[in-house]
């Protein structure tokens, strides 16, 4: 495993205005440029920065599929800039910098291809494939000599969190821990539900209003949480793909809100000149247009 260098590199911020150069070492200085003087770039931390890097996942993949050049130029540089962001941060915690994530992504690459790297010989893609989780075994090994114990749940797949949610149901499921049918996810489901109504109406100044002060945000959030990852349960248990039918309710608003703005520019007015009213009935001709 990577051995850190003993002072972590924290980059120094560029001064006045730099030009895009294409260098590793400018883009660095400029993120430590951000970090100085943008107020939105200062009060980030790693744990904030963590549905952006997620977005930006998605729209890079977005991107690949549309093969447009520059779409795809613009959305690897999200990503790359979620790299040099986290990079970033922990070095002025004086943790790591960027080239020990660089050198510990190299040393991987390197352990895990013997067959490219040594005289081991590896007929196939297949045999590849054994030979990568041998060496991911292996990896584990040192992992547990470092404390870092493997739990039966560690195998859940990376993605989004539902993805994550349904995957690491489905797992301890396998393991005994579930209910025997679709009642007790709704059970869980409505109580859920119950509990987040309360700490809402409990937090609230004015319940009607549900006015929630920023002290009390992270209750309600682990409450919210607990609904969605319920849900997420009864999904399951029906054998449905909980992230396939929040995407199809997301394309399906999409469409029924572009149905509203053509409407609406068709009479020449904007969404902005429009209310509650006129929104909502054109909404219900939208159900209806698809009905059609």
């Amino acid at each position: 495993m990577s051995i850190l260098k003993n002072r972590v590199s924290v980059p120094e911020p560029v001064q006045g205005t730099p030009a895009a150069s294409g260098e590793l070492d400018d883009l660095l200085a400029l993120m430590a440029r951000l970090r100085s003087d943008c107020p939105w770039d200062k009060k980030q931390s790693n744990h904030s920065l963590i549905p952006y890097a997620i977005e930006e996942a998605y729209e890079l993949g977005e991107a690949v599929q549309s093969d447009d050049d520059e779409d795809i130029k613009g959305e690897l540089g999200d990503v790359l800039l979620q790299v040099v962001f986290h990079c970033q941060l922990y070095a002025e915690q004086g943790r790591f910098d960027i080239g020990d994530v660089i050198t510990t992504l190299q040393e991987k690459l390197i352990r895990r291809h013997p067959h490219v790297f040594e005289a081991e010989m590896l007929k196939d893609d297949a045999a590849v494939k054994v030979r990568w989780d041998e060496i991911k075994a292996e990896e584990q090994q040192v992992r547990e000599a470092r404390g870092k114990p493997k739990r039966r749940l560690d195998n859940t797949k990376a993605g989004s969190a539902l993805m994550q949610a349904q995957d690491v149901q489905k797992q301890a499921s396998k393991l005994g821990f579930d209910w025997e049918g679709i009642s007790g996810a709704f059970d869980k489901l409505d109580e859920e539900i119950g509990e987040l109504r309360a700490e809402i109406v409990d937090k609230s100044k004015d319940a009607a209003k549900y006015n929630i002060s920023k002290a009390n945000i992270n209750d309600i959030e682990k409450e919210l949480g607990d609904c969605m990852f319920a849900l997420v349960n009864v999904a399951r248990k029906l054998n449905l793909d909980a992230e396939t039918a929040t995407l199809t309710c997301v394309h399906k608003f999409k469409s029924r809100f572009g149905y509203i703005e053509d409407q609406l520019a068709a009479a020449g007015k904007r969404l902005e000149d429009s209310n509650i009213d006129e929104m909502d009935a054109l909404w219900e001709a939208a159900k209806q247009y698809e009905r059609d």
